[in-house]
């Protein structure tokens, strides 16, 4: 019996690979919005009401596939800031981290559109998401914590007021304890600025400005690092 229900388990994951690898290819083909169980069950040969027992929904297997693409971001990215030495380099964390992003939004754009580009009409991401979004910005978070107390935050420092000090003070007390309000700020807006930058090479926002884009990336994440307090690498 054991046996058997490894065997059925196997299978399952097969198909269930099966399945996400064709809808990847759709999205590619027809993106987010005409995604269709239908039509990944007829690439593969499938009945719907088969599908149906893997993915119940249009909007189950699109959760799956953002589960999975943020997944593989956040592995990249960690992978390439675990692999800088000495870890107090954060300046070159920072780097590695950023130029990771943007190499994976460039060698897989559909997925990364399918994170951060045009909404998906009808579709709201679940809780289960949110776990996996967090762990390229939770990435940052833990070179500002190594950053604090041994560089001071450049000036000027604009203090923070009203909703924004309100917000800040409830982040900083679930995910950044310890980490000035200040730090917290800028962190924010360098992870916002990453993200933009990716978005506008990867969308065409460059061209006739800044394309090809290798040389104002590096110099921006170089800025963001000024901006954020990190010390320069030796």
């Amino acid at each position: 019996m054991v046996a058997i229900r490894g065997a059925r388990e196997r299978a399952r994951e097969e198909l269930t690979h099966e399945i996400k690898e064709e809808a990847r290819r759709q999205l590619a083909v027809e993106g987010a919005q005409k995604l269709s169980l239908r039509a990944v069950a007829r690439e593969l040969g499938m009945a719907s009401s088969a599908l149906y027992r893997y993915f119940p929904s249009r909007d189950d297997l699109l959760t799956a596939l953002i589960i999975d693409a943020y997944n593989a971001l956040g592995s990249q990215a960690e992978q390439a800031d675990s692999a800088v030495a000495p870890r107090s380099d954060t300046r070159a964390r920072w780097f590695a981290v950023s130029s990771t992003v943007r190499a994976w939004a460039k060698a897989h754009p559909h997925e990364y559109a399918l994170l951060y580009g045009t909404p998906v009409p009808g579709y709201s991401a679940p809780e289960q998401t949110v776990a996996p979004a967090a762990r390229v910005p939770l990435l940052l978070v833990g070179l500002l914590q190594d950053t604090v107390g041994r560089f001071a935050i450049p000036a000027p420092v604009r203090p923070l007021r009203g909703p924004l000090a309100d917000q800040l003070a409830d982040l900083a007390t679930r995910v950044t304890p310890g980490l000035p309000p200040a730090l917290l700020s800028r962190g924010l807006s360098a992870w916002a600025q990453l993200f933009g930058m990716v978005s506008f090479e990867l969308f065409g926002h460059f061209v006739g400005s800044a394309d090809p884009a290798d040389a104002f990336f590096a110099h921006t994440v170089e800025e963001i690092a000024d901006f954020l307090g990190l010390p320069e690498t030796p």
